[in-house]
């Protein structure tokens, strides 16, 4: 057993795995029912609110759908939650929901700090980002203007992937979107 964040009803710290969540997982958002069911099995603790130290593009695409862009030191910081996640359990099941294998998302390391107690105490955690194969032309498709947050008003727009249209596929969808002109 590995030492516990905060006692027992916490993750095992040698178990687990940092994320920052800025999007549809944050609380109140269609996919925080994921993180929900992980907390229910011990398998995420809630860490509170934190921003990215750097900036970085936060966009949203076909469906709403938000990405944060791997291009440090364009955008906004963003303010997003940090959760600690189970390594064997809880971060498959989100890399699953992410489509990382399936080159939607990648989980890369960022550097985040609390958001609300005003020190800087930095924390080297992953977040999942838009795939390299897209995140960049997304960016200048949304002519490099980015997002601090993910807000409620946003997350109206977001199409839940069984209220898209049949046979769609998130890549044809995302190549269509950063094709089309604005």
């Amino acid at each position: 057993m590995g030492m516990a964040i905060g006692g027992e009803d916490r993750v095992a710290v040698n178990d687990a795995t940092l994320i920052f969540v800025y999007g549809t997982l944050k609380r109140g958002f269609y996919n925080h029912r994921l993180i929900d069911d992980l907390m229910r099995t011990r398998d995420a603790v809630y860490l509170g609110p934190h921003t990215t130290l750097q900036p970085f593009p936060l966009v949203c695409g076909p469906h709403g759908i938000p990405y944060l862009i791997n291009l440090p030191g364009s955008g906004h910081r963003v303010r997003g939650e940090l959760y600690s996640v189970s390594s064997a359990l809880g971060r498959p099941r989100l890399d699953d929901l992410e489509g990382v294998d399936r080159g939607h998302y990648e989980r890369l390391p960022v550097s985040v700090v609390p958001a609300d107690d005003g020190r800087e105490t930095v924390l080297e955690v992953e977040a999942y980002f838009a795939h390299r194969g897209f995140g960049e032309a997304l960016w200048k498709r949304c002519r490099e203007e980015g997002l601090s947050e993910f807000s409620v008003e946003k997350g109206q727009k977001y199409v839940r992937r069984e209220d898209r249209p049949p046979h769609s596929s998130f890549i044809e969808d995302i190549h269509k979107f950063i094709s089309e002109a604005n």
